[in-house]
Formats: C-alpha cells, structure tokens, sequence
C-alpha cells in the first residue's frame, strides 16, 4: 500500500479527517492545498484522486501483496498493488476489507478460491509481514515510495510523492560529487 498503516484501526477513520490533523495541524487550508495540489499531480497521470473513504489498518492489504509475490512473483504482486491503490485513491475504499482485497486478487488474475482462502486466514503471513515492516520501520520508513540514492559521498533520501525535479536534482547532484 502507498502508506504503512499497520497500526491504525482495521475499522478506520475518515481519510480527510485524519489527514488534515495528522498531517496538518487541522489546517482546513493546508488541507485544501494539499488535495489541490494531488488532484492535479494525480491528473497528469490518469489518477483521478479522492479524498473520503477510511484510512485504515494495511496490514491484510500487505500480507497478500507479500504472499503473491513470494507464490506468484512481481508481476502479480504489481497488479494487486495497483488495484488496491485504484480501489483505495480513487473509489475510496477501504485498504483492507475482505472485498476490497479479493477484488485486487481477481484483478490480479489470481484464482477465486484461492483468494478468498488466503484472505480468510488471517494468520497465513501475519508473522513474515510483520517482521518485514518492523525491518523497515527501524530503518526509518514510514512512507513509500523511499527511495535512496546512493553517491559518492553521501546518500539522498527521496521519500513520498515528489515531482521529477527532484529526483533530476539529487541525481545531478550525484553525479557532481562523483567527479
């Protein structure tokens, strides 16, 4: 999923809600920058962005994306990681329900009963996906995409959405402090 929310509710809260206050301090016109500002990146690239819908607990969204890929491979886990964000972003759905899950398995072109059979035992994966995200959390990430840029002399850190610009900028910056 785009966010790690492994420890959020598996109810949930209102997406909008919780952004604003967690991310901004209750700013109705930060908020409103923020939605304008994505609706806008997001159309550029076919992504028609919403902002209702829950935030929820994406531990069950990423214990099957983790299964299918070790069983299926990235191709597969790709496609499931795709539906979940269409489902998510733009239908405002939530991340982990059982419908929403096996409906980013079938897309996936995974087998119905075996979907519906992996997403029902909530303990095939649990440990390895929490282990995985433990991993990743005392390496400082909370958010995708974290990408690092190794250079020379030192390493960038680009985490979250950010425009082309950016990644141009650090990877010219690498190569300057290469030379």
């Amino acid at each position: 999923m785009p966010l790690l929310y492994p420890e959020a509710s598996k109810e949930g809260e209102d997406k909008y809600e919780s952004y604003k206050r967690s991310k901004y301090h209750d700013s109705e016109d930060r908020m409103k920058m923020y939605t304008t500002l994505m609706s806008a990146y997001g159309a550029k690239e076919g992504i028609d962005f919403k902002f209702g819908g829950p935030v929820a607990n994406t531990l069950d969204a990423h214990r099957l994306i983790q299964h299918f890929q070790e069983k299926s491979g990235p191709e597969c886990a790709e496609k499931i990681v795709n539906a979940l964000y269409k489902q998510y972003f733009e239908e405002e759905r939530h991340p982990s329900s059982e419908d929403t899950l096996l409906r980013a398995a079938l897309e996936a072109e995974i087998d119905e009963k075996e979907a519906r059979g992996f997403i029902s035992d909530e303990n095939e994966g649990l440990m390895e996906v929490k282990m995985l995200i433990r991993e990743q959390a005392s390496n400082g990430v909370d958010a995708v995409p974290y990408i690092v840029v190794e250079g020379k002399r030192r390493d960038f850190t680009l985490e979250g959405a950010k425009e082309v610009e950016e990644y141009i900028k650090i990877l010219e910056q690498v190569i300057k402090e290469s030379r």
